[in-house]
């Protein structure tokens, strides 16, 4: 393998200089080939263990990752936009995703994975000498389906080896670059940072730098919070913890102090870490980052990139991909029935980018769609037939990074304090509204002044309400911080009108989002933030429904935390707090899965002894018999604001109304306390 990675960067070298030979296609391989020679200095430092000082790493840090920043984007050839404008529409999306996947080395000679960063080289090579055949020695003009032919047998070819590293990377605790630097570097020192291989900002310097100065038992408190919430999802759900043997733990660099402390509070509870790192590569890119990484070097480009399947994606590869993920599974399949879950630990503070929709981009035709949505399906049972949802949980906490401004200290210290808020006392209050709840048939949600929300939510009918329940009382556990009770509404009859004024999903911004409701399921759609409005629903459909046609609601609920509500208008940082907190700030409905997706037959009790009843629909009800139509593989919270709703009503079967919230304000006797925020601001 060394000799062929010799060979690879010798040719390298040579088209590096070369000028002329390809036409217009000579300073699209010239370039490439300068960026993977500067890719190979970097690979033979690390190699060498040398560890230079931190101006030098920033410096190499920033020019490997110039290219897609946003000074530089409009004319990279990893942007479609200018590819396509370059080289024409097929021809140009088919070099840009090329040079995409060729990027993906970056973090690959960092951990020194000389097979994975091999294969990519001679990927160049492969390519560049079929454009020499072509052009040079007269064999005609290259052909875009045959560009095409050469990426599509490359991800066929590797998906094996790659879907088998990546699962491995899932399941084992390697003791690999991220483990040592968590566990050995010294993190007061933040160069550190830089040996990873990502992305770095002074956000992420600030942010370590900030937690450096933070005391060993503030530290502790947000790691104890994080680990405790963990433990007791099993607790809670009643699951055997003593059974597994990893956690998988996910971050944003410069948090590590946090996490150093984290891995020893797991294994204190007989847990190793895992942590891997989030992919960027054409076999594993998804749109939002799932493992751990440093600064998102440019939004624009990972939601141009979040597609690039679509360019590939047929029958034979969703049956080879599926087949390999299987095989990966089967090799380690011990390790994965010993997989505790994810551990998440989220960041906000950055500003919320509004992505560019463009033509230029690769989009799933409705053939591609119902691949796409084919392979989400099956891989999907695959996945939870080696990790069984029903004997693993999660937790997700979030914190603040610099990057929210100025008042970044005390926005930190207050979200640890909502992080940290009396569970007990929550637990009280929303046994309150869970008892009035469980007598109601179905919920009216109103909204006021400019928000158009009328919708009726019907609720499960309870057998015995002596010992039967419909609301989860949620406290501090999987989802951090405490505050809400849901449900898995009843499908038929739940219609009306969903609308928020400003809403931020999955990284991204929605404006006048409006969702007509009808039995349950999304009939239409609409939002404000594009003048054309199938560019507004081409949005929607592509990163809410996630290419769905249609999704169910699978879960309502009541968020109770006042104060994050508080603290966020105290702050002006609505806009930046992630769906963790904001989905604890009013009333919200997900779509898509339920709460209890492939747990629905797993018996599970609120803290008074009763048991949750309302678990699936009408859709995960047909999981024995197809377990395609009955999940969906996404979870999307939409969140009304306090001060947007005019009313939230129980509504029994008689027809009597009993007021839970009237303008903004909870009015249930015995849920006065969670006014307190409010009245002293």
């Amino acid at each position: 393998m060394e000799e062929r990675l010799s060979l690879a960067r010798a040719r390298i070298e040579e088209i590096m200089n070369e000028k002329e030979g390809l036409r217009e296609y000579q300073a699209f391989f010239s370039y490439v080939a300068k960026f993977l020679s500067e890719c190979m200095a970097v690979y033979d430092r690390v190699c060498l263990g040398q560890k230079t000082e931190g101006n030098y790493l920033r410096q190499e840090n920033e020019k490997l990752y110039a290219d897609v920043l946003k000074e530089n984007y409009e004319k990279s050839f990893a942007n479609y936009s200018f590819s396509v404008s370059v080289f024409g529409l097929e021809m140009g999306q088919l070099l840009c995703v090329f040079y995409s996947e060729l990027r993906s080395i970056i973090p690959m000679i960092y951990e020194q994975d000389l097979e994975r960063l091999l294969i990519r080289l001679e990927l160049f090579l492969e390519m560049y000498q079929y454009f020499v055949c072509r052009i040079c020695e007269d064999e005609g003009e290259p052909s875009s389906a045959e560009v095409k032919e050469i990426l599509y047998w490359y991800i066929s070819d590797y998906s094996d080896a790659e879907t088998e590293k990546r699962i491995a990377a899932q399941v084992l605790p390697l003791k690999n670059l991220a483990y040592r630097i968590v566990t050995e570097e010294d993190l007061s020192d933040t160069d550190y940072l830089y040996r990873y291989g990502e992305y770095i900002t002074q956000n992420e310097v600030d942010t370590a730098v900030y937690l450096n100065s933070l005391p060993e038992e503030t530290i502790l408190k947000m790691a104890s919070a994080f680990t405790e919430g963990f433990r007791r999802g099993f607790e809670v759900a009643g699951k055997n913890l003593s059974a597994k043997k990893t956690v998988n733990i996910r971050y944003s660099l410069g948090f590590e102090r946090v996490v150093r402390v984290a891995i020893a509070k797991f294994a204190e509870m007989g847990l190793e870490p895992v942590l891997y790192r989030a992919a960027t590569d054409v076999f594993a890119r998804r749109g939002m980052r799932i493992g751990y990484y440093g600064a998102i070097e440019n939004p624009q480009y990972d939601y141009d990139h979040k597609d690039d399947m679509a360019l590939f994606l047929d029958g034979h590869l969703v049956t080879r991909r599926l087949e390999c993920l299987s095989a990966a599974y089967e090799m380690y399949k011990t390790e994965a029935a010993t997989f505790a879950g994810p551990a998440c630990m989220e960041v906000f503070g950055e500003d919320i980018y509004q992505p560019v929709s463009k033509t230029e981009n690769p989009f799933y035709d409705e053939n591609g769609r119902e691949l796409f949505l084919e392979y989400t399906a099956q891989s999907g049972v695959i996945t939870n037939t080696y990790i069984k949802r029903e004997e693993r949980s999660f937790t997700i906490i979030a914190f603040p990074t610099p990057a929210i401004g100025e008042r970044f200290a005390e926005i930190f210290d207050e979200i640890i304090r909502v992080n940290t808020l009396d569970a007990k006392l929550y637990q009280q209050i929303q046994q309150t509204l869970i008892d009035t709840l469980d007598r109601a048939e179905y919920c009216h949600i109103c909204g006021k002044g400019a928000n158009r929300t009328n919708l009726k939510v019907m609720l499960t009918k309870l057998s015995n309400p002596q010992k039967e329940t419909k609301f989860e009382n949620c406290v501090a556990d999987v989802n951090i911080p405490v505050g809400e009770v849901f449900t898995s509404p009843v499908l038929e009859g739940t219609s009306g009108t969903l609308h928020v004024t400003r809403v931020f999903l999955n990284e991204y911004e929605y404006k006048d989002l409006e969702l007509t409701i009808k039995d349950g399921v999304i009939t239409d759609y609409a939002c404000a933030n594009f003048d054309a409005p199938e560019e507004n629903r081409k949005f929607i459909e592509d990163n809410l429904l996630f290419h769905h046609k249609t999704l169910p609601i699978g879960e309502f609920a009541i968020g109770t935390n006042t104060t994050a509500y508080v603290a966020a208008e105290k702050f002006g940082i609505a806009d930046k707090l992630p769906i963790l907190i904001a989905e604890k700030q009013g009333p919200h409905f997900a779509f898509g899965d339920t709460c209890y997706s492939h747990e629905e037959d797993v018996r599970v009790y609120n803290p008074d002894g009763k048991e949750i009843v309302a678990k699936e629909n009408s859709f995960s009800a047909l999981r024995k018999e197809n377990p395609k139509k009955a999940y969906f593989n996404c979870h999307t919270d939409i969140t009304i604001p306090y001060n947007e709703i005019a009313s939230v009503k129980a509504v029994l079967a008689d027809g009597t109304e009993i007021e839970l919230i009237k303008n903004a304000r909870f009015v249930l006797e015995g849920c006065e306390a969670l006014n307190e925020p409010f009245d002293k601001v």
